[in-house]
């Protein structure tokens, strides 16, 4: 290892990592934030990197696996994440692979046999995120008790409407919000908009989701062959640790929305009605509110906000939205959005 030189990848040396993960299967995330990679003589025999607190696109070439080189590469990995101030880590990778994580300090959360595995480097991490969720759990919840998922980008009279028939059906509906704040609506601005918009409700708990209801802004596709397959990967992921969530709150049902325009989703949802009732979690899915015959979605508010159609956005919407958006706020989300590209997911 003496010879061998470990550090951040220069500009140009992108195409060489695409061709080592390309060798060992595997295809480079465009949400990498850092890219590392160990070289011998010049030759780069070792690649990964970084997005957020994940660890992603590790790969060593065959022909030098067995000199310690992921572990090498895992460790400076680490180092580059604790200088950001990230300690708490997460690690997504084939089932072939685990063992070798699990030897580096990394603890198994959830499985999609042997295509998915995701890990974190905390022991009692997702321990402690359940016993979280049971204290913010009023005691002796009602039953039935349901759960619902949402980003809510932003929350609409769409999101509104399905709590609301999903609150209806249960004693107790806990209603996770997704942290990751990558979405175009800041992560703690679409709490706030869920609670205020579900104030009425009072048997709805909100929760974050934190970093292990996962989502699809932040699941690394990069080892999965095409977009369906990463959808579907994550959905059986994401059921896998839903179903130990839901056993943790003494959840039976998740309620689902049409998905009628994201093929993404819709492929989501089929995958969730497929995992979660072996596990004891029945899955309904909720016809989506209409205007005027189109499904109300946050892609619809979004593209709303960009085209300047401030009329039709708030036909989208609750009031408590309504109200944010002419917020100072809501005004530079827009103004972002005028400027964005694609707002509509597909």
């Amino acid at each position: 290892m003496d010879e061998l030189e470990i550090r951040g990848l220069r500009p140009g040396e992108e195409a060489e990592m695409d061709a080592l993960l390309a060798r060992e299967g595997l295809r480079r995330d465009p949400w990498l934030d850092y890219a590392a990679g160990i070289f011998d003589g010049g030759t780069l025999v070792a690649a990964g990197g970084c997005a957020g607190s994940t660890l992603r696109c590790l790969a060593v070439d065959r022909s030098r696996r067995g000199e310690g080189l992921l572990s090498s590469l895992v460790r400076h990995l680490i180092e580059v994440q604790c200088r950001r101030g990230n300690f708490h880590l997460f690690l997504y990778t084939k089932g072939s692979a685990a063992p070798q994580f699990r030897d580096l300090g990394f603890h198994e959360i959830a499985r999609d046999g042997q295509r998915a595995v995701f890990l974190e480097n905390r022991r009692q991490g997702f321990s402690d995120y359940l016993r979280t969720l049971q204290t913010e759990t009023p005691p002796d919840p009602a039953a039935p008790v349901g759960a619902v998922v949402m980003n809510a980008n932003p929350f609409t009279l769409g999101h509104q409407y399905l709590v609301e028939q999903a609150s209806a059906a249960c004693g107790t509906l806990h209603l996770f919000v997704v942290s990751e704040d990558l979405s175009v609506f800041p992560a703690e601005d679409r709490l706030a908009l869920v609670k205020a918009g579900t104030a009425h409700l009072p048997n709805v708990v909100c929760h974050q989701t934190g970093s292990y209801l996962i989502s699809r802004a932040t699941f690394p596709s990069y080892f999965l062959a095409d977009d369906d397959a990463a959808a579907l990967a994550q959905a059986r992921l994401d059921g896998a640790v839903f179903a130990r969530i839901a056993q943790a709150l003494g959840v039976t049902v998740r309620f689902l929305g049409t998905e009628p325009t994201s093929r993404v989703t819709a492929l989501y949802n089929q995958a969730l009605e497929e995992v979660l009732p072996p596990a004891g979690v029945a899955c309904r899915i909720l016809p989506r509110r209409e205007l005027e015959g189109t499904p109300i979605s946050a892609s619809s508010v979004r593209q709303a906000l960009k085209d300047g159609d401030w009329a039709l956005a708030e036909r989208l919407v609750p009031p408590s939205t309504a109200a944010y958006l002419h917020s100072e706020k809501g005004q530079l989300v827009a103004a972002r959005l005028r400027t964005a590209g694609q707002v509509i997911h597909h």
